[in-house]
């Protein structure tokens, strides 16, 4: 019995805390869900043709005028939903790259997944005359390319974090230098074309595009519950992962996989939306103050900054800017002061 009550004292501090743990999980998820309620009913109303929270509520609920609906369903809301999912995709693709490498440093657009798209995209637009759901198109195949070359050049006998890092740094150097010179031998209005798309917008996005977008965030939703489960045994090392039943290659490559598939279907849609991939695991972690994935948290939190830097960007200035001068202005000074925390050994440099 002293044995018993002495087992049931150790672990009953563990499971209460395990369960704050959830609670707060939860609380934050919801706080954040809310706030993207809010931030869309902003997005709702706002611009050239203002509408009310009521004439809003009524084109969404079918009872809405002709003018409104043309707004609401024609432009507005296809924005809203595209930055919705792209900011969820990017958060969670970044929190599983992230988790992953055990790298704060390792995500999609710093380790040259992000590149490829542009590239893609830009040789599509610039050689091939190519728009809309072409160029996302190209895009896709752009990012899915460099994957499977960082992927190759990673492989010795299995992947190991730091040197994917190096890899992907170092093919994302090279799509670049593509991109830069595909940029110098362009026409003017073509180049104009290419630098917005460059930047990560989503004004204008494919109606064709939005689907795949759609479906593949809907199936990550759907595979979170066994990817955080993964994470979660191979953080704690190859061997250990390995003594619980897990294939550490197999499942580092769908998860790999997995990244691949978000940051190629989000980036093809809105081109390389900056840092939201990078910022949106940290920033959920430290408002979970949980040091698993967070994957959820991740998503809902990249999905909020996308959508709130679109609304400032459309009309916080007179001008109309693209979300990625948005987003570029919040993640690049976390990037300042990450590096800055980061010993110079384990802080590989990268092009912004």
């Amino acid at each position: 019995m002293t044995a018993l009550a002495s087992r049931a004292d150790v672990t009953a501090p563990g499971h209460a805390s395990r369960r704050r743990a959830r609670s707060r999980r939860a609380l934050v998820q919801a706080g954040l869900v809310l706030l993207l309620l809010v931030v869309g009913g902003v997005a709702l109303t706002l611009g050239d043709f203002p509408l009310s929270v009521r004439e809003v509520l009524a084109s969404l609920t079918g009872r809405g005028t002709r003018a409104s609906d043309v707004v609401v369903h024609g432009l507005r809301l296809p924005r809203l939903e595209a930055g919705l999912a792209v900011g969820f995709a990017l958060g969670l693709a970044g929190a599983v790259c992230q988790t992953l490498l055990r790298n704060p440093l390792a995500s999609p657009d710093i380790i040259g997944l992000s590149s490829g798209a542009s590239a893609g995209a830009v040789l599509a637009i610039l050689a091939l005359g190519l728009s809309g759901t072409a160029v996302a198109a190209c895009a896709f195949g752009g990012a899915l390319l460099s994957a499977a070359a960082i992927y190759l050049l990673s492989w010795r006998g299995g992947v190991a974090g730091p040197r994917l890092v190096l890899v992907g740094i170092g093919v994302a150097a090279v799509l670049y230098a593509v991109v830069d010179l595909a940029m110098t031998r362009a026409r003017v209005v073509q180049a104009q074309q290419a630098l917005v798309w460059l930047t990560g917008s989503l004004n204008g996005v494919p109606a064709g595009s939005l689907l795949p977008l759609l479906v593949v965030v809907a199936a990550a939703l759907l595979l979170v519950p066994v990817a955080g489960r993964t994470l979660a045994a191979l953080q704690l090392g190859d061997d250990t992962a390995r003594a619980l039943g897990t294939g550490v290659e197999r499942s580092r490559l769908l998860l790999v996989l997995l990244v691949v598939a978000l940051t190629a279907v989000a980036t093809s849609v809105a081109g390389p939306v900056g840092f939201v991939a990078f910022v949106s695991a940290p920033l959920a972690r430290r408002l979970t103050r949980d040091a698993g994935p967070g994957l959820v948290a991740a998503g809902l939190v990249g999905a909020s900054v996308v959508t709130l830097g679109d609304v400032l960007a459309q009309h916080l200035l007179p001008v109309e800017l693209p979300v990625g001068v948005v987003t570029a202005a919040v993640g690049a000074p976390y990037l300042i002061y990450l590096l800055a925390r980061t010993p110079a050994a384990s802080a590989p440099s990268t092009r912004g």
